[in-house]
């Protein structure tokens, strides 16, 4: 890979990063608040790439000569066609191609039903108490987090009352019905963990797992037991829900 290839990669790169930022595909694999960190990281590729390029294609080429080191015939120099010694750079530079076609060509799904069976509720790593009331007017919308939260370390205190609406795919229950759940990230789409509600009174029934629903419900004070790892699942009694579409960020 010589310095124009380099260049290219870069602006490749970097402007695949960008892409993917400003089109909000980085949602699906990075919490929201890592997007300024990317757009810089994207922006410092494009400009080396291109500050590389324009030096390759116009710089003094006396100055590319003089800034080559003699070096001794390893297998990896040669000489260009001006009889210059010129250092070949080693061919896995040409991996950094991998991350740049999977931005531009692949584009997975936000985790979903599978990921969220698989993984144990991420609820009892929680330890928050003392909830501040809810504002006024219902339905309100909540997370699905602070509603799961809410019921099994407020004891639902906070919820008495109050209709509340939650937004959410399904995903199967191993003792009937299905779940409303949403996964939350520590940091990236690797560390997600589902958190988990169970559904009573009128909840969907007949509906495809990772189908995105909206919720209406009030509180209900059963709490279930994660066959994962144990973790409490608080429920909600249901009122009525609609199909909904995936929200931009699918990730809480």
């Amino acid at each position: 890979m010589n310095r124009r290839a380099q260049a290219v990669t870069m602006l490749l790169l970097g402007g695949a990063l960008l892409r993917a930022t400003f089109a909000d595909l980085h949602l699906r694999y990075v919490k929201e608040a890592l997007g300024p960190f990317l757009i810089a990281a994207g922006a410092v590729l494009v400009a080396a790439g291109a500050m590389t390029l324009w030096y390759d294609l116009f710089g003094s080429k006396a100055d590319a000569a003089a800034d080559l080191p003699e070096c001794a015939d390893d297998g990896h120099s040669g000489e260009d066609g001006h009889g210059q010694r010129v250092h070949k750079e080693p061919r896995v530079g040409w991996m950094l191609l991998l991350p740049v076609l999977g931005l531009l060509l692949v584009s997975p799904p936000a985790l979903g039903a599978y990921a969220a069976g698989q993984a144990g509720s991420a609820l009892s790593t929680q330890q928050q108490s003392d909830f501040p009331a809810l504002p006024p007017g219902d339905p309100i919308a909540l997370n699905v987090s602070d509603y799961a939260a809410r019921a099994v370390f407020d004891k639902g205190v906070s919820l008495q009352g109050r209709t509340v609406e939650l937004t959410g795919f399904l995903a199967a229950n191993p003792e009937g019905g299905q779940y409303l759940a949403r996964m939350v990230l520590s940091c990236c789409a690797a560390d997600g963990r589902p958190i988990k509600v169970g559904l009573a009174g009128d909840a969907p029934t007949g509906q495809a797992d990772d189908r995105w629903v909206k919720i209406t419900g009030v509180y209900n004070d059963r709490i279930g037991a994660d066959p994962v790892n144990k973790s409490q699942i608080p429920y909600l009694q249901v009122t009525a829900w609609a199909p909904t579409e995936q929200p931009r960020n699918p990730y809480e």
